[in-house]
């Protein structure tokens, strides 16, 4: 009898996980299908404004003084940075439909090879990058996360004497965990959930320019891995970001 309870037990916890995953696919499709939609939809009308703004000035702008031209720059500005968030929203939803190619994957090489291109943004940084374990992931969904990282390091290290980014790995039991540090400016620990999110922002964007979207692709290509990531850092006192990666792509979705 104690037996078939078990096995009874086992079979509505199956069930019950099997609906749980149907009912977070259906709303992750739903999402995808929302973002892609209002995306789209708001392109075109983002664009007539920008273009019919510089018409505007173009056209009438001897007429419209000092604070009209003003309000019209405003306006235009406005809707530039507008259609990028829409580009970025179409972004992050383009990472749930992008099919996912597991392969061993030199994580050395990917950071060499985004640090190459990165060079020009990294001016005076000093980057240190240890032997790194390989992984099994999708390549180009890696590659993408650590240029994510990377920019976000040298962004905010960018202020200092001598910048400096670390970046170091080690084998576990069952995952690799990678870390990259760097010496930039920080941030309240208090806040280090919020880093991820999507368009959140711990510093103005006239201190460091962008739209806080970095992290959170970065947070979906980890978490697509089955693996987490996480942060550590202080005020004025730098910043380490961590990722956790399984070693089996059984784990990655």
């Amino acid at each position: 009898m104690t037996e078939i309870r078990q096995n009874d037990d086992r079979a509505s916890l199956e069930k019950q996980l099997r609906e749980r995953t149907a009912q977070l696919e259906a709303v992750t499709k739903e999402f995808e299908q929302f973002s892609h939609s209002v995306s789209h939809d708001l392109r075109a009308p983002l664009r007539a404004m920008e273009g019919f703004a510089q018409i505007l000035l173009e056209d009438y702008g001897p007429h419209l003084g000092d604070d009209g031209q003003r309000c019209v720059d405003i306006l235009a500005a406005s809707a530039r940075k507008a259609t990028l968030l829409l580009e970025d929203l179409l972004t992050l939803s383009r990472l749930f439909r992008k099919p996912f190619a597991p392969c061993k994957v030199d994580m050395g090489l990917i950071v060499a090879q985004r640090m190459e291109e990165l060079r020009g943004e990294a001016g005076l940084a000093k980057v240190r990058i240890d032997k790194l374990p390989e992984v099994c992931g999708d390549a180009g969904l890696l590659a993408l996360l650590w240029t994510n990282l990377l920019e976000n390091a040298i962004k905010f290290s960018r202020g200092q004497a001598q910048p400096l980014i670390e970046i170091f790995g080690k084998d576990e039991l069952s995952r690799v965990v990678y870390s990259m540090r760097d010496n930039g400016v920080g941030f309240d620990p208090k806040y280090a959930t919020r880093l991820f999110g999507v368009f959140q922002r711990l510093h103005g964007e006239n201190e460091f320019p962008g739209r806080g979207i970095g992290l959170a692709i970065a947070r979906r290509i980890v978490l697509r891995h089955g693996g987490e990531i996480w942060a550590e850092g202080e005020p004025l006192a730098g910043a380490t970001f961590h990722f956790a990666l399984p070693k089996t792509k059984d784990a990655a979705k």
